[in-house]
C-alpha cells in the first residue's frame, strides 16, 4: 500500500511541475494556471489509481488502460479549461498537449530512476 501511495504522490507531483511549467510556456497566468493545477488534482490521482489497480489486478497487458484513461483525462482538462478559463488559447489542444508533454517527461524520468 506505501508503494501505491509513493507512486500516487510522485506522479501528482511530476504531473503538477511538468503541466504547470508547459502553462506557464503556453501563457497561461493566474487565475488560468490555477485552473490547470486544479484540474490535475482532479484527473492524475483517479488515473493513477486505476493504472495501479489495472496492473496488480487485471489482465495483461499492464498498458492496454493507459491510451483511453489518457484520452478521459485530455477530454475532461480541455472541458474544464473552455468551460471555466478566462484566456487560455485553443483549451482542448492546450490539454492534448499538455498530457502528452507531461506523460512522454513521465516516461524518460521513469526510465533515468
Amino acid at each position: 500500500m506505501n508503494a501505491w501511495l509513493i507512486s500516487l504522490g510522485a506522479s501528482l507531483g511530476l504531473t503538477l511541475l511538468f503541466e504547470g511549467a508547459f502553462a506557464l510556456v503556453w501563457g497561461l497566468r493566474g487565475r488560468d494556471l490555477l485552473l490547470c493545477a486544479l484540474v490535475n488534482l482532479l484527473t492524475n490521482p483517479p488515473l493513477v489509481f486505476c493504472v495501479l489497480c489495472w496492473r496488480h489486478f487485471g489482465p495483461a497487458p499492464a498498458w492496454l488502460p493507459v491510451p483511453v484513461l489518457e484520452a478521459l483525462a485530455v477530454w475532461a482538462e480541455g472541458h474544464f479549461y473552455k468551460k471555466d478559463g478566462e484566456n487560455i488559447r485553443r483549451p482542448r489542444l492546450f490539454s492534448l498537449c499538455a498530457n502528452a508533454f507531461s506523460y512522454a517527461l513521465g516516461l524518460v524520468f521513469t526510465a533515468l530512476i
